[in-house]
């Protein structure tokens, strides 16, 4: 059984606000990477995820397929499991399953995208004993909605899978793992997943596949605020750029302005000059090494319970339990 919990208030006008804070700022022009999950960029995203250039969805799964009863056995009972960015729910099904095996589950997507939550919805209401409830919110509001409904005596799991740990700024990372920490109770579980550091060659490609499925998956950000911000860019002038931060040790995606242009965004009220060769920072995603994960585990509020490394793809499981 699926329902849905309130819907986010206002969120074209969170979408409008954050657009103009980032186009018109001083400096590097940037926009939360959150806004490139529309209905069509998480399409996007889950072509993204079966290309043969990114191998971190597919070590993700291959990890909880393969130790989804080892990893629940860490996981004292009963239960109640948040996902926070859950997607299409897909990599979600290896552990509700195990869990389900011991004691009936409920399931709390969180979620900023509809469309994404109706996908993992579909995609695991045919486990029998799970009881999904969509949380169409941001991760820490929708957490906090979680935890004030559990029942007394019931642990929570958070899941934080894909990586998507590594798309906060510098600092910001252990900033949000410090705020989940803080809702949780001692003894709480997190699942994170973290994308491990490897030859930048092999990283860059993964962001800038041969097919151009991850520039037409950033190009779509402008479609989107074409569609709901009434704007006018013209999605031909600008080019998806993938590049190396040696010193934040990340991967950036960026759009570049092929020539100086204006750009009307209308339903806003303001207008943005780019320079030719000027980008929009729109993703970044952080690698992480082993022990900068126990390190950040540790500065957050958290010891590391157990950890699973991939052999294909270099990328880390990493249960860690709220002290």
């Amino acid at each position: 059984m699926a329902t849905s919990a309130k819907v986010l208030s206002d969120p074209a006008m969170q979408f409008v606000s954050d657009v103009r804070a980032g186009l018109c700022r001083p400096g590097q022009k940037e926009l939360p990477s959150k806004y490139l999950y529309d209905a069509l960029g998480f399409a996007l995203f889950e072509a993204i995820s079966l290309l043969p250039e990114y191998g971190l969805t597919r070590a993700d799964e291959r990890l909880l397929r393969r130790h989804a009863e080892e990893i629940v056995r860490h996981v004292p009972g009963p239960t109640l499991v948040a996902e926070l960015g859950s997607g299409s729910g897909r990599k979600t099904r290896w552990i509700l399953t195990a869990l389900c095996q011991r004691e009936p589950v409920s399931y709390y997507p969180v979620e900023i995208s509809r469309a994404a939550l109706a996908s993992c919805e579909s995609e695991l209401s045919d486990i029998e004993s799970v009881s999904i409830v969509g949380v169409e919110r941001e991760y820490l509001d929708g957490l906090r909605e979680v935890a004030a409904q559990r029942p007394d005596g019931m642990r929570l799991l958070v899941m934080f899978l894909g990586s998507t740990i590594g798309n906060f700024d510098a600092g910001a990372d252990a900033r949000f793992l410090r705020e989940v920490r803080s809702v949780l109770a001692l003894g709480d579980s997190l699942l994170l997943g973290t994308d491990l550091l490897k030859p930048v060659e092999r990283m860059l490609e993964a962001y800038d596949d041969r097919l151009g499925v991850t520039a037409a998956f950033n190009r779509n950000l402008l479609g989107r605020m074409n569609r709901e911000l009434d704007s006018d860019f013209d999605l031909r002038q600008f080019e998806h750029v993938a590049r190396f931060n040696q010193a934040a040790c990340s991967i950036e995606m960026h759009l570049r302005s092929k020539t100086r242009q204006v750009v009307s965004v209308r339903r806003g009220g303001f207008a943005v000059t780019f320079a030719a060769g000027e980008t929009i920072w729109t993703e970044s995603s952080h690698k992480y090494t082993r022990h900068e994960i126990a390190n950040l585990a540790v500065s957050s509020g958290f010891r590391t319970e157990a950890q699973w490394l991939d052999d294909e793809w270099p990328f880390a499981e990493n249960l860690l339990r709220a002290v």
